[in-house]
């Protein structure tokens, strides 16, 4: 994929200007100046120990970059990797910096590979005077720490009883203002290595050997997992991409996939809308599910509906589930305003954890229900205990689909019924339905079918705006949701039924700034925050997606080449759009990547005229 070159300047980048690297522990963005901005350690969902992205005055990075501020660059990943090259040039030299989180190839012992980050910086031209600041600034810049000299670096222990963490380098640092600093006056040829870590990681890597055999694994782990891909589309470079990124935002322990990597990023271009996207939303699920099967990545789809099914046998007595989870499986933190980062440039507030975790939002039941269908589909036939926990969950869903819920855009300011939370509903009694049937499992099926049939009359019924000829989001509302191009992927209605195309037209007439499509209907005050949003990113795939199954192959196809035009210089998605094109919210986000790939699928389906196999 190839990008012009930027220059890097002392102005404010924009939120997208960077790539990411992981190791499916945790993540950090890493920007066109060469600056890691925003990382947790040690886990994806732990307190910051960089975040200057939020905050540049108190929220600490650590920066390798040239002296000369005026420098171009480009910004890549190595082929089939995660690793991030960042290239400097100069009339004088050119410079390039290596991140990476180091990842064990298939024959090595994972206690033996370190979690840190790790930075090689080396000139490939000339010659070039090169500046290293390490300035941590520990949970979320609320913890003070000292800075002492150790053999082969710096060591940053913060108040507390937290362990402390080990800057590791082979060129001598100094210690300044708290933080590690180097200035290297660098020739053609010449190297530098870095690793930032847990003291006790950081043993793992103490030669310059150990940093070229950790690089040469993990790039070899990277290009074995993205040759287990089995699509051979014509999106090839783009569908890779998204599923090298999903596989950053699972985690290697527990089989989860976060939303985000960041919290804190504004979705309005006010400041507003800071929420904290370090968690798995069960919501996710069949999109996660069925993309990672479509990739022939049958392992990850696995565990992660391992990770679902534990989710559905905790669940409560009466078989409800909450919306989303830590990693780990335990309740998401309490929502929390962090006084500590204070944006500048945009102001508004930040807050860690999600209050929507306590919201009541039925259509999650639907999206367990669709990855556990498609499981049973493609992968593993479900246990017998596994099928009386999904049976609970069915009977708290027909027992509840009636009731009002604050649904999938998580309104803040009370609940309402919705379309998408009803339709979901449907796919929840539809899935099991079909499930027990085809493996000829016990359920009280008449007592289903009644309700599947009870909620498709009720859709048709309530949700239809005769004089709109569209669903909308609430009855007797004239209020369009982009989430009702779900109705089609998830085959509610037929996608060239006359109900669903003229749907279709309204939401292309009244929510769509070609190619953005959002959320629902813009201007009014509907959920109960200020700020206007940008197009919601995912919702333009969908788009894309149900303009291709209406057999408007062409129109989707140029609404899903000109979405990916919104991609970063590496091929990643922010959650929204501006329409000055803008990116907004968190980044990257999983939800539109999943989305791509699926319209991706669904295109390549179209135009070809045949279906791609699955294996």
């Amino acid at each position: 994929m190839g990008h012009p070159s930027q220059q890097v300047s002392h102005a404010a980048l924009p939120v997208d200007a960077r790539g990411v690297i992981g190791n499916m522990k945790t993540a950090a963005l890493v920007s066109l100046r060469g600056a890691i901005d925003f990382m947790c350690y040690p886990r994806i969902d732990s307190p910051t120990v960089f975040a200057s992205l939020l905050d540049n005055e108190r929220g600490g990075a650590f920066s390798i970059a040239p002296q000369d501020a005026g420098a171009n660059v480009k910004q890549m990943y190595l082929p089939e990797t995660n690793v991030l090259l960042t290239r400097f040039m100069t009339g004088d030299g050119v410079c390039e910096l290596l991140d990476l989180m180091p990842v064990p190839s298939s024959d090595a012992r994972v206690e033996d590979v370190p979690n840190c980050v790790m930075r090689i910086v080396r000139i490939v031209y000339g010659r070039m005077t090169v500046n290293v600041r390490c300035d941590p600034r520990f949970d979320y810049a609320r913890a003070t720490h000292t800075a002492h000299a150790v053999e082969k670096g710096v060591e940053f222990r913060q108040t507390g009883d937290a362990p402390p963490l080990q800057l590791r380098a082979s060129v001598p640092l100094s210690i300044e203002n708290g933080g590690a600093r180097a200035t290297l006056e660098m020739s053609e040829g010449d190297s530098a290595c870095f690793a930032l870590g847990a003291v006790d990681e950081m043993s793992k890597l103490d030669s310059k050997e150990k940093f070229d055999g950790m690089l040469q694994e993990t790039i070899d782990f990277w290009k074995a997992w993205s040759s287990q891909s089995t699509y051979r589309g014509r999106y090839r470079e783009v569908v890779l991409r998204s599923a090298l990124t999903l596989k950053l935002l699972s985690s290697d322990e527990f089989g989860a996939i976060v939303a985000a990597p960041t919290f804190g990023l504004p979705e309005a271009q006010d400041g507003s809308r800071r929420w904290d996207y370090r968690f798995t939303w069960i919501r996710d699920a069949a999109f996660s599910v069925y993309a990672l099967l479509r990739l022939g990545y049958t392992g990850e789809a696995e565990r992660f509906m391992r990770w679902i099914a534990e989710r559905n046998r905790d669940c409560s007595s009466d078989g409800s589930l909450s919306v989303m989870y830590a990693v780990d499986g335990e309740p998401p933190m309490e929502e929390t305003e962090l006084s500590s980062l204070a944006p500048s440039s945009s102001p508004g507030k930040v807050f860690i954890g999600n209050g929507a975790r306590d919201q009541t939002q039925l259509d999650v039941y639907g999206a367990l229900l669709d990855s556990v269908y498609l499981y049973n589909k493609y992968g593993a036939a479900i246990s017998y205990q596994g099928w009386r926990h999904v049976t609970r969950t069915v009977d708290y869903v027909v027992a509840h689909w009636r009731e009002a819920d604050h649904g999938i855009w998580e309104f803040r300011n009370g609940t309402r019924p919705l379309l998408h939370s009803r339709l979901m509903c449907w796919v929840t009694v539809d899935r099991a339905l079909r499930l027990a049937q085809k493996r000829s499992l016990p359920a009280p099926l008449a007592t289903w079918f009644q309700t599947r049939d009870d909620i498709h009359r009720d859709i048709h019924e309530q949700f239809f705006n005769e004089e709109l000829q569209a669903f909308v989001q609430t009855p007797g509302s004239s209020t369009l949701d982009a989430s009702a191009l779900m109705m089609p992927l998830v085959r509610f209605i037929g996608p060239k039924d006359p109900r669903w195309t003229s749907t279709l037209d309204a939401i292309g007439r009244d929510l769509r700034v070609d190619p953005l499509v959002f959320r629902y209907t813009r201007g009014d005050e509907l959920d109960g925050l200020p700020g206007m949003e940008g197009g919601f990113s995912a919702c333009s795939f969908w788009y894309a997606e149900a303009l291709a199954r209406a057999g408007r192959v062409d129109e989707g196809r140029l609404v899903f080449e000109k979405m990916l035009a919104y991609a970063n210089h590496v091929g990643l998605f922010s959650e929204e759009v501006a329409t000055n094109g803008e990116a907004m919210g968190n980044f990257p986000q999983a939800l539109t990547h999943l989305a791509l790939i699926s319209a991706a699928y669904q295109l390549d389906r179209d135009l070809d005229r045949t279906h791609v196999a699955w294996t």
